[in-house]
């Protein structure tokens, strides 16, 4: 008998049904015998010994769908020495979960901090398999994760359907997108949405230069300025401070998030009117795109397939269009950024795009 775990971890995103059902179906085609424990909420099911065994019906009419049928939460991994609520040991809880349940594999789901703790159970003996999920795609190791594509698809919508009311105003149009702290998603939906200025975290913008594109473009006779800025932008004041003293200062600006208070900063140098557009947690959500259904299923395949041969401490990732593995330990607490002199940025600024920078 086969038995093998399954956890979701940290923050939702599109495919991940789709990766566990390709774990699954995979396994179930090379074995008569397994038993798939599926952890309810993340780590946290795994420390208080939550879950269900699965059956091949949960896996049946899943591919489609968004979000995780095992359910999510975050457990920090920097909180991972605190005891939980009832005074136990996460760490311990954990290892024991696994033990009792006398699993020969736990397969994570999850993003940079999943990944950590993920490090943590292997370095503890536990044999560890992981995929990569996180539409921000700032997992090193993999060029690109599951959930990326689908929020791709999405970010850029709200960016096209932005040009449609911006042609009728005379405005300033900033959609503040997610992207943790990488500018991946905002820089893919910034050129595929037509936006006229994208701010990124790995490039912070000089506010002169974002106004003198403002400016041009007004001189020029456009009625409006689109800019895709990524929820982590900073600008070149922000970033030279400590990670402290910008907690002081937004405090006690007021603003709810970057985008707004790029937006009064650009109204009162400019005089222009600004609408700011977040949308939020809808860029997680709804049916991942056919793209990431065949990723994340590709990936779930590669993570049954080392099971089945016993490999174990890996992230099965994708190199292009192939897909490999790589060791956990490469991979865990590295954050994947865009390099600023990577060959798509030039493009965007041979586009007449302006990225908040003297060039």
């Amino acid at each position: 008998m086969l038995n093998v775990g399954m956890l979701t971890s940290g923050g939702d995103c599109q495919a991940l049904n789709a990766a566990i059902r390709g774990v699954a179906k995979t396994l179930y085609h090379y074995y008569d015998d397994v038993v798939i424990y599926g952890f309810t909420d993340g780590y946290r099911g795994l420390m208080k010994k939550e879950f269900r065994v699965m059956t091949e019906r949960d896996f049946s009419g899943i591919l489609n769908i968004g979000g995780t049928i095992l359910g999510t939460s975050r457990t920090q991994y920097k909180y991972i020495n605190e005891p939980l609520e009832d005074g136990s040991d996460k760490l311990e809880s954990m290892i024991n979960t696994y033990k009792e349940l006398n699993l020969d594999c736990l397969v994570i789901l999850g993003g940079n901090g999943s990944h950590k703790t993920a490090d943590l159970l292997r370095r503890n003996g536990l044999n560890i398999i992981t995929l990569p999920k996180t539409i921000d795609n700032d997992l090193e190791g993999t060029s690109v994760s599951f959930g990326f594509n689908s929020a791709l698809e999405i970010a850029t919508n709200a960016i096209d359907r932005i040009h449609t009311t911006a042609a009728s105003h005379s405005r300033v149009f900033i959609l503040e997108l997610m992207g943790h702290k990488t500018g991946w998603l905002t820089l893919h939906a910034g050129i595929a949405g037509g936006a006229d200025i994208i701010l990124i975290p790995e490039l912070p913008y000089d506010i002169n230069v974002v106004i003198d594109a403002i400016t041009k473009r007004t001189e020029q006779g456009k009625k409006f300025t689109i800019i895709a800025m990524a929820e982590g932008a900073l600008s070149e004041e922000e970033a030279a401070m400590t990670k402290k003293q910008r907690k002081t200062t937004w405090k006690e600006d007021g603003f709810p998030s970057p985008a707004f208070r790029l937006g009064s900063r650009i109204t009162a140098i400019t005089g222009q009117e600004v609408r700011v557009t977040v949308p939020g947690h809808v860029q997680r959500g709804g049916e991942p795109s056919a793209y990431d259904r065949v990723l994340a299923t590709r990936l779930g395949v590669e993570a049954a397939r080392l099971i089945v041969n016993s490999q174990f401490g890996l992230m099965v990732c994708a190199d292009n269009d192939q897909i490999s593995t790589i060791p956990l330990e490469e991979v865990a607490g590295k954050t994947k950024l865009v390099n600023p002199e990577c060959q798509l940025i030039r493009q965007a600024e041979d586009l007449g795009i302006c990225l908040g920078q003297n060039v």
